[in-house]
């Protein structure tokens, strides 16, 4: 029996998701639930639904909840993480839109770029707060964390408590099981599959059968295969009954240009990449950007989850499963500190790996050296970590700025500076203590 604790489980689609996965679970069965939030009345709506399920289906799990988080961890083996500051939607929006109103050319505003280090510095000090906790509660669990911008958290998370056993999981890495079977028209049980990099800022490696390497093939058929597939706000459009955003081929105009520059297929979709380059705006699908996030806004405002016993896309049940099992199974993709795993970039930078995951927990699959121009690309994003780090850690000011004037999206003094000055004014409860 293990105690497993959900951290932000007041988010309904968090919390009935990873429900349904963990209930599902035969290896987990008689396993301790606690649910954890800060938000009473959404934590006990969750809780409520949770428990009439688990009576109703005779579940073999005993499940709680309580907004103290120190009771929570007490005797903790798994944490699984995935919290949000604030309203979500409206700093993400301001996250976005100021640095453009000053001219700095960022395609979005959650993970990399200035918007990425805006969420950076709201989110990261609550989750090393969680992780204090974890540290000095149940130090030997193992840590998941849902939450963006993953790299950065990561990162920073590892530097503070660099014993602890900490993995964030991405679900974006899954779209190469969707597309390259289809696309080279074999099942997916006979590709070999290698990705890496940042998180959301990651790339498809390798990809054999047998001993052939099928890059070629991607290369020859990718521009055309996604060309008849719908994007993202296409398939949450119909989630939410909205003709919005149905165009084949959207947010996915780096897709093309990786291909036909660098040679390598992106594992995620315009938005995401985009954030980390400074020539994107050139070439993103920005009216598929806005779509898909117009869509996901709508979606997690009206799609009402609900509680099912099936497996999500999300990775945590599947690797407390390994764990428990030393099943010794491989991850597509975990965010880790990189020990010797790319050899292009520093040990104090959380990279994205693939993962074998037994009872030692989870360890890196090492790939090397990367190709020189996507190693060139990643390297730019060395500085920026280091200093969003710097500045959560030592409350700097100064470091944020850095931290902007270093990231290759900025272009100008000036607009770095009333960027950061205006953010600071409008999110002043959460970035307060930046001095």
């Amino acid at each position: 029996m293990s105690k497993i604790v959900l951290i932000g489980a007041g988010s309904a689609q968090f919390g009935f998701g990873t429900l349904g996965d963990v209930f599902s679970s035969k290896v987990l069965a008689g396993s301790s639930v606690v649910l954890h939030d800060i938000d009473r009345t959404a934590l006990q709506k969750v809780h409520q639904t949770a428990q009439e399920f688990v009576d109703e289906k005779r579940l073999p799990y005993a499940l709680e909840a309580t907004t103290d988080r120190k009771a929570a961890l007490r005797d903790a083996d798994f944490c699984i993480i995935s919290i949000e500051v604030g309203d979500r939607f409206a700093l993400w929006e301001q996250d976005w839109n100021v640095p453009r109103e000053f001219g700095i050319r960022q395609v979005y505003g959650e993970n990399g770029g200035p918007g990425g280090l805006f969420h950076s510095l709201r989110i990261i000090p609550p989750i090393l707060d969680i992780c204090e906790d974890i540290r000095s509660i149940c130090p030997g669990a193992q840590v998941f964390n849902y939450s963006n911008p993953m790299s950065r958290i990561c990162t920073t998370v590892l530097k503070k408590h660099p014993g602890l056993k900490f993995t964030g999981l991405c679900h974006e890495v899954f779209s190469l099981k969707r597309h390259l079977p289809l696309m080279l028209e074999t099942p997916l049980e006979n590709l070999v599959i290698r990705a890496g990099g940042l998180n959301h800022f990651s790339i498809l490696l390798q990809i054999r059968t047998g001993g052939e390497d099928l890059y070629p093939r991607v290369r020859e058929k990718a521009l055309d295969y996604f060309k008849d597939v719908p994007g993202d706000a296409s398939l949450l459009a119909q989630l939410v009954g909205s003709e919005v955003g149905t165009r084949p081929w959207a947010e996915r105009g780096l897709f093309g240009v990786m291909l036909e520059k660098f040679g390598v297929l992106p594992i995620t979709i315009d938005s995401h990449f985009g954030e980390y380059l400074q020539w994107a705006h050139e070439v993103v699908d920005h009216q598929g950007i806005k779509d898909f996030y117009a869509q996901y806004k709508r979606y997690s405002r009206e799609k009402k989850p609900g509680l099912e016993l099936s497996f999500s896309e999300e990775r945590a049940v599947p690797m407390m499963e390994g764990i428990l099992n030393d099943s010794g199974h491989e991850e597509l993709a975990v965010n880790i500190k990189n020990d010797r795993l790319i050899d292009d970039l520093p040990e104090d930078l959380a990279v994205e790996v693939p993962a074998t995951v037994s009872k030692d927990g989870v360890r890196g699959v090492p790939l090397g050296r990367l190709p020189p121009g996507i190693a060139g690309l990643l390297q730019n994003q060395v500085a920026v970590h280091r200093l969003t780090a710097e500045a959560v850690l030592k409350k700097s000011k100064s470091a944020a700025l850095q931290a902007l004037l270093v990231d290759p999206v900025v272009d100008s003094v000036r607009a770095a500076e009333k960027t950061l000055e205006k953010i600071l004014k409008l999110q002043k409860p959460y970035l307060g203590y930046l001095k």
